[in-house]
């Protein structure tokens, strides 16, 4: 369990710095001259000093260098790594180069977590070769319209759902119905991962419903439990601040008597590999919405979608694979590509970004006092201006803000009709055998290490 959580950590954790290389006039390892000092001056791609003061050994270059092999984890990030962080090293060695997609074990994340569920695939799939051949998931694609296969797949959902329910009772002392959606974004608190955008969709939702009669939210809303999940690091006010805004959001929403069960907000304490393997199981929604060209690759991602949870997300990481993978009209997609992205901050930069009112409508309802007195002149500020650390909105909340809250209505939609979207869920685990770990394994294996499989006695 330690090690599955560490694996998705560190994948995060070594996204690629976003400074721009270029080639420049000498590889001298001599003192720089002082124009060299001046923060213009651009760094040659190749020396393995900075040759800014104080002066530092360029880690990532020499593992470039003394690497045999570079590999990003998606498809998207390894043409990062090639077109543009390490573009002068790709040009000088392309076969150096490759992309080995991340995946997850369904032993543990199918097999070990969801038991129900995996009876129902060997049953309908006739064995349980699947455990170890995830290919043979895809035969569950047949099946996809079937009443019976539909109705025991509801049921293993139910089920889930249902010691997830228990679970938020006794860490939070919050009573949901297993009725309602289950909507969940679980993994580390970080601006990019936008748990903010999560949140401020939420309010989004809340302000709509307090503005209805009791009758037309129940037509116009889908019930909702909206769960967050994880762990900020100590040092990351801004990700702490984040956590604060949701808890307080909760406070508010889970007991107004007007919204009832139409919508609860929970955070999960202490989120961690044991909370996921009972959580991950009952979700149905699941968000995967980071700033494109920021995620690495994730793999919660592929645990959701090997459970039959339906996800909503940005064109960034694995969610690029897993859209091809479980079908287009399977996924949630909403938000603005990585290449727009440098364009984007740069029309922020220059004062031509209009933010869509519906934004400016919700960040002005959250400083009205609604969810109380915390400070959040920080969390909104980062969200405002043009230039600036911890301003300008880096993340593009702002921008993706319309699109966002236009898919989740195309969400509402889409479960109000049980059968769509049960086929959605059934059509997720059947596209997901590209993303066991035994895939990843065996391209390792065969591709960068150049061992062959050994058959155990």
């Amino acid at each position: 369990a330690e090690a599955d959580e560490k694996t998705e950590s560190e994948e995060e954790e070594n996204i690629l710095s976003e400074t721009t290389e270029k080639k420049g006039e000498s590889d001298s390892e001599e003192a720089p001259d002082a124009e060299k000092e001046d923060p213009e001056y651009e760094l040659d791609p190749f020396t393995k000093y900075d040759p800014q003061l104080p002066r530092v050994v360029r880690m990532a270059n020499l593992c470039v260098v003394g690497g045999h092999s570079v590999n990003g984890v998606a498809e998207i990030h390894s043409e990062i790594v090639k077109q543009d962080v390490f573009n002068s090293f790709y040009e000088m060695w392309p076969t150096k180069f490759q992309n080995k997609t991340n995946g997850v074990t369904p032993r543990r994340w199918i097999r070990f977590c969801n038991p129900e569920l995996s009876t129902i695939i060997s049953k309908w799939i006739g064995s349980d070769d699947w455990i170890l051949n995830t290919d043979k998931l895809a035969g569950l694609k047949k099946f996809a319209d079937d009443e019976d296969l539909q109705s025991e797949w509801r049921t293993a959902k139910r089920n889930n759902k249902m010691k997830v329910v228990s679970l938020i009772r006794d860490k939070t002392g919050y009573v949901v119905s297993p009725d309602a959606m289950f909507d969940v974004q679980v993994k580390r608190i970080h601006e990019y991962k936008r748990q903010l955008l999560n949140i401020l969709g939420i309010i989004y939702r809340y302000k709509k419903m307090k503005e209805m009669s009791a009758k037309d939210r129940i037509k116009s809303f889908v019930p909702r439990v909206c769960i967050f999940g994880g762990k900020a690091f100590a040092t990351y006010v801004q990700a702490k601040r984040i956590v604060k805004f949701i808890t307080d959001v909760a406070a508010t929403v889970n007991y107004d008597p007007d919204i009832g069960d139409l919508l609860k907000v929970v955070f999960v304490p202490d989120y961690n590999v044991s909370v996921a393997e009972t959580l991950i199981p009952a979700s149905e929604l699941s968000q995967h919405i980071s700033t494109a060209g920021m995620e690495a690759s994730g793999t919660s991602n592929m645990k959701f979608a090997m459970n039959g949870c339906i996800l909503i997300g940005t064109l960034d990481g694995a969610n690029v694979e897993i859209r091809e993978e479980v079908g287009e009209e399977n996924f949630f997609l909403f938000g603005a590509h990585a290449p727009e992205i440098a364009g984007l901050r740069q029309e922020r930069a220059e004062g031509k970004f209009v933010p869509d009112p519906r934004f400016e409508e919700v960040k002005e309802y959250v400083r009205s006092g609604i969810f109380g007195t915390g400070n959040y002149d920080e969390l909104m500020g980062s969200l405002e201006g043009n230039e600036g650390y911890g301003r300008a909105d880096y993340f593009l909340v702002g921008k993706d803000f319309p699109s966002y809250i236009e898919c989740q209505e195309k969400v509402d939609e889409a479960y109000r009709d049980q059968k769509l979207w049960t086929r959605m869920s059934i059509l997720n685990t059947a596209g997901s055998p590209k993303f066991s770990s035994d895939r990843t394994i065996h391209e390792y294996a065969k591709d960068i290490w150049g061992i062959s499989p050994v058959i155990m006695p």
